[in-house]
């Protein structure tokens, strides 16, 4: 394998073209070559790290082993509301009388808002009940005053869940409550959630998430979050227990545009994951440091064409390419191109066709998405009689 060897912000880069790879998904354990190790106590078997802004898995622990999330699955019942206001079919403003059903059932029931029949309250104070105090009776409400059931929620939460990727994920309830197995899910699922979340929807993740508390019917309630308020930059997301889950925590923190998602699961006690929490995330922005290797609209390279009227296609960046190092290290950074090719035309300018595999010594390797920097057509009678014996003499 030939390399092309440049320099650009401090790193050597190996780039080289390696047509028609399989993408293999990584596979734990990591091995770190940070400073310091990474605090996770070996009494959570659940942890997983992983820097937005690179894409790159700092810390795992059996990420893809399921559990249950408990109330961490109010996390996909606010997802589901953002999709639904995006779309115009529910507004924060909009009214909702408290049945007497939802009130029986689900108000005192764990977390709660204290909802009551003939209460009238907003999609907006629901959406902030769920997220701060992780309100059950509120989860149910929304539920119903946006689809008329709960089955059919379910239905969209499930839809949401497969649309994203999260293959290890299903649930059974729009509160977390306990439904003997019947709702689990991985860490490596909650992280795709969670970029989901704060990508697409940044103003309504910032105006439901990280509030220290809330109140209402005059009921002023503290939000469980461990590190909200307490970790730099840190702004929610969602805890959960049961006795069946143990502690879980659902985290996220931001600084300088670097977000970091952590997830911490089935820890012993509410103590040791929320000191877990806490010393993950800081060592995640202390250990580590961002770093640009390749700027945005950057050709790449080009790979094979299948009845085009081009025989290649150029690839370029779509963004900048990050990579987080650890600390006060200058180790290669080795790229390749991987692609299922050749690809078959016509493709459109912008349109992904590769993956820009980057490599950085000490730790998982990660996927970075490459498109098309230019269109190819489908090829005519007479290009595909050209390609065709181009291909019997090469």
């Amino acid at each position: 394998m030939n390399y092309v060897t440049i320099f650009r912000s401090g790193l050597v880069l190996g780039i080289a073209v390696l047509p028609a790879m399989p993408l293999a998904a990584p596979a734990d354990p990591i091995v770190l070559r940070s400073a310091t190790a990474p605090p996770v106590p070996d009494v959570i078997p659940i942890a997983l790290l992983i820097d937005l802004s690179s894409g790159q898995t700092l810390f795992a622990r059996e990420a893809d082993r399921r559990f249950v999330p408990a109330s961490v699955t109010k996390v996909m019942t606010a997802y589901t509301a953002f999709r639904l206001i995006e779309q115009g079919r529910i507004a924060p403003q909009t009214p909702v009388t408290i049945s007497r059903e939802v009130a029986e059932l689900w108000s005192g029931e764990g977390s709660s808002m204290f909802l009551e029949a003939g209460d009238k309250v907003t999609i907006d104070a629901l959406l902030l009940g769920v997220t701060t105090v992780s309100a059950n009776d509120g989860a149910v409400a929304l539920a119903m005053a946006a689809t008329g059931s709960q089955e059919a929620w379910l239905g969209l939460m499930n839809r949401h869940a497969a649309e994203l990727g999260m293959r290890d994920t299903r649930f059974g309830t729009p509160n977390g409550w306990p439904d003997e197995g019947r709702t689990y899910t991985s860490a490596r699922d909650l992280a795709i959630l969670a970029e989901a979340l704060t990508t697409r929807y940044p103003e309504l993740y910032r105006r439901y998430f990280g509030h220290r508390g809330m109140s209402y019917r005059n009921i002023t309630q503290a939000n469980h979050d461990p590190v909200t308020g307490i970790v730099e930059g840190a702004d929610g997301m969602k805890t959960g227990f049961t006795r069946q889950s143990g502690y879980n925590f659902l985290g996220s923190a931001e600084r300088n545009g670097r977000r970091l998602v952590m997830i911490i699961a089935a820890a012993p006690s509410a103590s040791i994951r929320n000191s877990a929490a806490r010393d993950l995330l800081r060592w995640g922005f202390e250990a580590f440091e961002s770093r640009t290797i390749l700027p945005r609209d950057l050709p790449v390279g080009q790979i094979k064409v299948q009845n085009g009227a081009t025989g290649t296609v150029a690839l370029r960046t779509q963004r900048a390419i990050l990579a987080s190092v650890p600390q006060q290290r200058a180790d290669e950074v080795r790229l390749s191109i991987r692609y299922r090719g050749p690809i078959e035309a016509p493709i459109a300018e912008g349109q992904q066709v590769a993956f820009l595999h980057v490599e950085v010594p000490g730790q998982l390797p990660h996927d970075v998405p490459l498109v098309a920097a230019e269109p190819v057509a489908r090829a005519n009678m007479f290009q595909r009689l050209r390609n065709g014996l181009v291909g019997l003499v090469s």
